[in-house]
């Protein structure tokens, strides 16, 4: 009995110190200003029902089509208005597609990168123009889900609700709002070298990753090597936040300013510190992105990618460095 019971403490121990190794008790003395503490829980990627893209009624490419069922539409704080499908996956659109007539250009291998939604069974989102919704038939004969027009996809690399690792693909492939045209306007356009998302390597004059990559970094002129999203847009720290425990001083009418940066797959990263990088549940619900345990953010006034505009904003926005320390703030 006793060394069960050992066998047991040792195990919860070394739970608590592997989480206090993570994110480190100390972090609190940098700063401990904020409001409720939420739990951190290292970030997984889901499948969403669709990880395995194989499975079922499969086109001639040998890639799934799924249909939709209900559809849904997801007020994303980067891209606004996002259509997804019943499973909370994004759905995309093609810039090589046509919509009048509606016509699909995206065969083989690009068709494995961006799996065609089937027509069958999909329902408009609650208060959305039914009429929207229509099909397409492929050059296979199968049946493709439109929506104003435009054949609607999913991507690969999106494994759960929430994700929309394709934003912005090769300049070509943005997430469709729900009257069929781009969701954000079509901003944080990419480089992948195909338009599939599996180019990679370098970044465009705007200081944008071409590989689009969940987090990354990038050479800032005058702020050297800070973090960026997949948009390539800064991210940044919270000096009224502290990292532990874990809270955030950012809430309400304040996250319309600083929307969070919302989960990444460690694998999804390129550059940066994977210690602590862990997810943070945050008092409201939200979960967020964190670098070493400190809470990451996106900039509203930061319009396209390069902008730093949220950089020393009431001296306590700061720019992030890869190892999540902020730039510039004062000591």
């Amino acid at each position: 009995m006793n060394t069960w019971r050992n066998a047991s403490l040792a195990v919860t121990a070394a739970a608590v110190l592997a989480l206090t190794t993570a994110c480190g008790q100390d972090k609190g003395k940098e700063n401990t200003n904020g409001q409720s503490v939420g739990s951190a829980n290292q970030a997984q990627p889901g499948n969403g029902g669709y990880g395995d893209y194989g499975s079922g009624g499969a086109t001639a490419q040998g890639t799934a089509a799924k249909p939709a069922g209900q559809l849904a539409v997801w007020n994303s704080p980067d891209l606004g208005k996002v259509v997804t499908d019943s499973a909370g996956l994004t759905l995309y659109r093609f810039d090589k597609d046509t919509a009048s007539p509606p016509k699909s250009n995206c065969d083989g291998d690009c068709a494995k990168a961006w799996p065609v939604v089937a027509a069958g069974g999909a329902s408009a989102a609650p208060g959305i123009d039914a009429s929207l919704i229509g099909e397409v038939t492929r050059t296979d004969g199968s049946k493709q889900l439109t929506i104003g027009g435009w054949p609607m996809y999913r991507f690969a690399k999106d494994t759960k609700a929430g994700d929309a690792k394709g934003q912005g693909v090769g300049g070509t492939w943005f997430a469709a709002a729900p009257d069929g045209k781009k969701a954000g306007g079509g901003a944080g356009a990419g480089t992948g070298s195909d338009g599939y998302g599996t180019g990679g390597g370098g970044g465009d004059a705007g200081g944008q990753p071409a590989d689009q990559v969940g987090l990354s970094t990038r050479q800032d002129p005058k702020l050297g090597e800070i973090v960026v999203d997949r948009n390539g847009k800064t991210v940044y720290r919270f000096m009224k936040d502290s990292a532990w425990p874990m809270k955030t001083a950012c809430t309400g009418e304040c996250l319309k300013k600083w929307p969070v940066v919302a989960p990444v797959d460690k694998n999804d990263t390129k550059g940066i510190l994977k210690k602590g990088f862990v997810t943070f549940n945050r008092p409201d619900g939200i979960k967020q992105q964190t670098i070493d345990c400190w809470p990451l953010y996106t900039f509203a006034g930061d319009a396209k990618a390069g902008d730093t505009n949220g950089q020393g904003v009431g001296g306590t926005w700061f720019a992030v460095n890869p190892q999540g320390k902020p730039v510039g703030a004062p000591k």
